[in-house]
């Protein structure tokens, strides 16, 4: 594991603020905003759609303290670009929105930079204010939007959203999910895309490289992977970048690439401050968590009593949730992860909670592995690589 402390060059003017929201293209937005509101504690927040004018695009907003996940599908069969997208990746994320201050100076830069412009700025405005846009390619087909409020919003989420059509009594009858903010976003790349990607966000955003691993810190018996975090000069968005290392067999990261058609945002990590609560209540959501082996407790709590490092959480309940626990000198963190949310074994989400501790899990890294490569198993979608070169199905 390596962590930097060289920020790097500083923009003149405006900065990336945070992570604003996420937008998904999925084949029935409604549905899916309903699943996530009863199975992961977000509300209906607010709509666009024929209702309120939008003639092609449906999107359904959702919130959970400061998460945002907004679900937009095309109203009409003539709708190629998302059609397509829908077909090759499946649902999934296709935006990641970051707040901003000067828009126009930070789109500039990274046009000048060499970033792909997919639009160029433009102001939307409704009773509630005024916000200025732009959108920028990153990794596959994933694009990152600019969203700057031009003074004071008054409005529900953005220009032309109004309240939901529909809120379901039943969902405050549910244990709140005790999600707060969104942590990290880990975008997944096919070998030897991961560090042309964190140098196009080091060169076009201006951001910096915070922490990384190889696959000679991260791997187990069969699959490897190696990682670059970047992140924005106030280390406010941290955007892990993974790529899969040759093994033995298909690692979970080549499996994703496979599945999704390319590159694309892997896993979304939502901070909460008691992780203990929150998993007790997602489970009784129906949310599905991967699994540990208890051997991963036992050998735990051996290396925190070596380490003298103090988990003032009852390891033998973080054993019974499954939950993971990774440490260095200065703190520890918690985490755990949930299965794929959709049939594809593409995007799955994160809980994670910190205690002065700002690494990624690097020490949990091999024990995720073996419980998605037991999952994989199960798919049969673990390969074996032969000394020749040639691969075959594992089962």
């Amino acid at each position: 594991m390596t962590s930097y402390t060289d920020k790097g060059e500083k923009h003149q003017r405006g900065r990336f603020l945070s992570f604003h929201h996420l937008s998904f293209w999925v084949g029935n937005a409604k549905q899916a905003a309903s699943y996530y509101c009863n199975k992961f504690g977000f509300e209906p927040y607010a709509y666009k759609g024929l209702e309120t004018g939008s003639r092609e695009v449906v999107s359904h907003a959702i919130k959970q303290n400061k998460i945002i996940f907004v679900f937009q599908s095309p109203l009409n069969p003539g709708n190629e670009e998302m059609g397509q997208h829908m077909i090759k990746h499946g649902d999934g994320v296709k935006d990641v929105a970051f707040q901003v201050e000067d828009c126009d100076f930070l789109f500039q830069k990274a046009k000048e930079r060499g970033a792909v412009i997919v639009k160029e700025p433009w102001t939307e405005e409704d009773e509630g204010g005024r916000v200025k846009y732009a959108v920028l390619q990153t990794y596959g087909d994933t694009t990152h939007t600019l969203v700057e409020y031009l003074g004071p919003y008054r409005g529900i989420f953005l220009p032309g959203f109004k309240e939901p059509m529909f809120r379901d009594p039943l969902l405050s009858t549910l244990p709140p999910g005790g999600l707060n903010f969104i942590d990290h976003i880990v975008g997944n790349q096919p070998d030897d895309d991961m560090v042309p990607i964190a140098d196009w966000y080091q060169r076009c955003l201006l951001f910096h490289r915070f922490w990384s691993v190889d696959d000679k810190q991260v791997h187990t018996e069969y699959s490897a992977l190696r990682s670059i975090v970047v992140t924005n000069y106030e280390e406010t968005i941290k955007m892990p970048i993974n790529e899969p290392a040759p093994g033995k067999k298909k690692s979970q990261i080549q499996e994703y690439v496979d599945y999704y058609g390319g590159a694309g945002v892997q896993h979304i990590a939502l901070n909460t401050s008691d992780i203990i609560k929150a998993v007790k209540h997602l489970k009784s959501r129906g949310i599905e968590f991967l699994s540990t082996p208890d051997t991963y407790y036992e050998q735990l709590r051996k290396n925190l009593k070596t380490a003298k490092i103090t988990v003032k959480e009852d390891i033998s309940v973080l054993q019974e949730l499954k939950i993971l626990v990774d440490y260095d000198d200065m703190g520890y963190l918690l985490q755990i992860f949930t299965k794929p949310v959709q049939d594809r074994p593409t995007l799955f989400l994160e809980v994670i909670q910190r205690y002065n501790h700002f690494g990624f899990g690097a020490g949990n890294f091999k024990s995720l592995f073996e419980a998605i490569e037991n999952d994989q198993d199960a798919r049969g979608n673990l390969t074996v690589y032969m000394d020749n070169g040639d691969r075959r199905a594992f089962y």
